[in-house]
């Protein structure tokens, strides 16, 4: 995969919607990535598993997108899992902010997803035979709940793709959590124990999923103001496109309170994640890819 087709990225810039530039970056950075993830899964007699991590805006969704595309296209049986579909229920979220703390009802942090499933799902991916037909939950943002049906992977998979914010982040330290970090923190979680139980929960995260990737790529946003930015534009480009809907849309104070649910751990992971990644794409303040680092050995890739 030295060179990746040009009509795979044609199709794939037009069905997802994407800037030709896009098409571009992808080839200029992914053919190396793709390279060797290759020989990865050649060399493994079990299913690799990769964690694809970056802030919100980064383009890690995309990106497993692209990577499952493409190595479909060249025969290699790919599961692509978002940590997203798996987050817990309204019902669910709900009783655990009546039970435990308020700011969890808002879906995204460590503690609002059910990674008991999360955990069975990629079990069963692993060790599934090649007849297997293995359920893979979708949530539904529309209706912020679980879709009422699942998508099928038929197959084992020769690779698995799970992408989401959070995913290879440690806990933080304790001392870490005593000060708040922004205005949301301050005034809803004066205690910290939202934070408290926000980070207890990514130790489960971190133990029984995280421990289990075989590799990780983190896309780097340059700061945290940029990752704040790219998600405005997001929103601003949606109630452009809403019209007259455009009150479902988020304002500019909603989405300043949502993204502070998320600024304390995409600030950890800004500082902790370049450093433990196998690969890293570092991106500038327009989210395009300035530099790449792979981090593993050529011998250790050779004794696969």
């Amino acid at each position: 995969m030295h060179e990746i087709p040009e009509n795979l990225i044609s199709e794939f810039v037009a069905e997802q919607r994407l800037p030709p530039a896009y098409g571009e970056q992808a080839q200029a950075w992914f053919p190396p990535l793709a390279w060797r993830l290759r020989g990865i899964v050649e060399r493994s007699d079990k299913p690799v598993r990769i964690g694809i991590s970056g802030a919100q805006g980064s383009g890690k969704s995309t990106l497993a997108a692209f990577l499952s595309r493409l190595f479909t296209s060249r025969g290699v049986r790919t599961a692509a899992l978002s940590l997203d579909d798996f987050y817990l229920t309204r019902a669910q979220r709900r009783k655990m902010a009546e039970s435990t703390h308020p700011l969890l009802a808002t879906r995204g942090v460590p503690g609002t997803h059910d990674v008991d499933l999360l955990a069975d799902v990629l079990d069963e991916l692993s060790h599934s035979g090649n007849d297997a037909s293995v359920a893979i939950p979708v949530f539904d943002k529309s209706r912020d709940d679980r879709g009422e049906s699942n998508r099928r992977q038929h197959g084992r998979p020769d690779l698995i793709l799970l992408e989401g914010w959070f995913v290879g982040l440690a806990p933080q330290p304790p001392d870490d959590l005593a000060a708040p970090i922004n205005l949301l923190e301050s005034e809803e979680d004066a205690s910290g124990a939202w934070r408290r139980f926000v980070n207890e929960r990514l130790t489960d995260y971190h133990d029984r999923i995280f421990s289990g990737l075989d590799h990780l790529l983190f896309l780097q946003a340059p700061d945290f103001a940029s990752v704040y930015r790219w998600r405005g534009l997001q929103e601003r480009k949606l109630r452009e496109k809403a019209g007259r809907h455009a009150g479902k849309v988020m304002s500019e104070a909603q989405l300043q309170r949502f993204i502070s649910h998320f600024e304390r751990l995409t600030r950890h992971a800004l500082r902790t994640l370049p450093e433990r990644a196998d690969w890293l794409f570092v991106l500038d303040e327009e989210q395009r890819i300035v530099a790449r680092v792979d981090r593993i050995p050529d011998q250790a890739l050779s004794a696969r």
